[in-house]
């Protein structure tokens, strides 16, 4: 593990993403926990993002009132 932990980033990052897609949906499903309040709040948002998708910002939009493009 410690070898792994020496690679570049991308290289890290390309075997995360390798071992992920490596999982079946059941293992991923598993894997991805989220609490009841979690759930219902991401369900919300979603709803309220489908019933006006025109509310939603950009990514330049965001970044710029963050400060941070």
């Amino acid at each position: 593990m410690s070898d792994l932990l020496q690679l570049p980033q991308s290289e890290r990052l390309a075997l995360a993403i390798a071992l992920w897609d490596s999982l079946d949906d059941e293992a991923r499903d598993g894997a991805l926990q989220l609490d009841p309040d979690l759930c219902a709040e991401l369900d919300r948002r979603w709803t309220a993002h489908l019933s006006n998708p025109d509310a939603a910002l950009g990514w330049d939009e965001v970044r710029s009132q963050l400060g941070i493009g």
